[in-house]
């Protein structure tokens, strides 16, 4: 199989915005692309969208399409037959406004930003370094028992 990305409808529409997120899922088809969100949007509005995005999904990876380590971080989970959230800042308008805010979230402005079961647990370095460890299947199966995808 082919992995492809599969646009997912709105995760969140509060106060005007609506973004779009791409999920990763086994199909026999090349990768899709992310739809963009609506310019201007206050960094409040970021954030909770943001928190929605992360605490509804098992596995997000705060992306760009051209970086090489997110597109390793990607891979760990698709070797590992896991499904993640892909949020491509390369391709929204606001993306510059979402990495801003992750870096006040996270410490750190660099992509890949990886949060598994609502936490975030590093870039593409950290979070192979948890699957060699063998403490990230266990984060995502906790999250999985939760029900959330």
């Amino acid at each position: 199989f082919v992995w492809r990305k599969q646009l997912l409808s709105a995760l969140s529409v509060k106060s005007g915005f609506i973004l779009l997120v791409l999920r990763a899922v086994r199909a026999p088809t090349a990768p899709g692309v992310a739809a963009d969100v609506n310019p201007s949007l206050t960094y409040l509005s970021v954030l909770v969208n943001i928190q929605d995005i992360i605490s509804e999904n098992c596995v997000v990876i705060f992306s760009k399409t051209t970086c090489f380590y997110c597109e390793k971080a990607k891979k760990l989970f698709e070797h590992m037959n896991v499904n993640y959230t892909a949020v491509e800042l390369d391709l929204n308008e606001n993306g510059n406004q979402i990495q801003d805010v992750l870096e006040q979230m996270t410490g750190g402005r660099t992509v890949p930003r990886v949060f598994v079961n609502g936490a975030f647990v590093g870039g593409a370095t950290d979070t192979q370094r948890l699957h060699e460890e063998g403490k990230l299947l266990p984060l995502i199966h906790q999250c999985q028992l939760k029900g959330k995808s």
